[in-house]
């Protein structure tokens, strides 16, 4: 019976509300077969400098280059240059802005998926003794909209990936300004002491944790989560993201 009321109700969902693709407009899908292969995910990592950063070696473990072993960050995965599509652009704006299309969330993971697959990076060593962590939202931009949508995709690739997802610990506790209209030291500025760790972090102790977000630009904003989630005992602390901004 619970069945059937299931498949009622997503009937009568896509018949007043129907799905059309982002990029073609075709019917049943937020993004169709052929729109997908041409947004080219990466079959490569990249290390974490601002500038031109460096190719990494395929099976290289550590994130990073000699340049940039400063970082907080361990490395960082993501699926797509964000400047290089314009169906990248608006499948994650749709994802953050009016009119919110919370459901993207299974297709910006399903891409984020194949990326750690085809880069090698989807292996039982990688994802052994870890844990996701949404970057999270103050509270007014999460009224606002309703929903983290870091949190929806870090649900998302939780199921995929069998790690467990932790998304009421890290919090934002100071409202900042918009990081789109700072420069990079004032972004750095912006999200200082803005994140905080609600309750004991014991779970986390010695663990990997994967920073989820939409779209890393300068890394100021997961620079300053994984400075607190490191100085609460996690291991070490990797960023996923769906695309990246240079």
């Amino acid at each position: 019976m619970d069945n059937l009321l299931a498949k009622t109700k997503n009937f009568l969902l896509d018949l007043l509300f129907p799905v059309f693709c982002l990029g073609c407009k075709k019917e049943g899908v937020y993004l169709c077969d052929d729109c997908k292969a041409t947004l080219d995910i990466l079959e490569f990592s990249y290390c974490l400098c601002d500038k031109k950063p460096l190719l990494l070696p395929p099976g290289q473990k550590n994130g990073k280059c000699q340049k940039c072993q400063n970082k907080k960050l361990a490395g960082l995965y993501f699926a797509l240059p964000y400047k290089e599509k314009a169906l990248t652009k608006k499948l994650i704006y749709q994802f953050k802005y009016q009119p919110y299309i919370k459901d993207l969330a299974k297709t910006l993971a399903n891409i984020l998926i194949e990326h750690l697959v085809v880069s090698g990076k989807n292996t039982e060593d990688i994802w052994e003794n870890s844990i996701l962590i949404p970057v999270p939202l103050d509270k007014k931009k999460l009224r606002s909209r309703g929903y983290n949508q870091a949190e929806e995709l870090a649900k998302e690739l939780a199921v995929i990936l069998k790690v467990p997802i932790i998304a009421n610990s890290l919090m934002k506790i100071k409202t900042t300004k918009p990081q789109m209209e700072l420069s990079k030291e004032e972004r750095e500025q912006n999200l200082k002491n803005a994140f905080a760790i609600k309750k004991p972090f014991d779970f986390a102790q010695g663990k990997k944790v994967f920073l989820v977000d939409d779209v890393y630009t300068t890394g100021s904003t997961m620079e300053e989560c994984s400075r607190v989630l490191r100085d609460a005992g996690a291991k070490s602390v990797w960023g996923i993201a769906i695309a990246r901004e240079e």
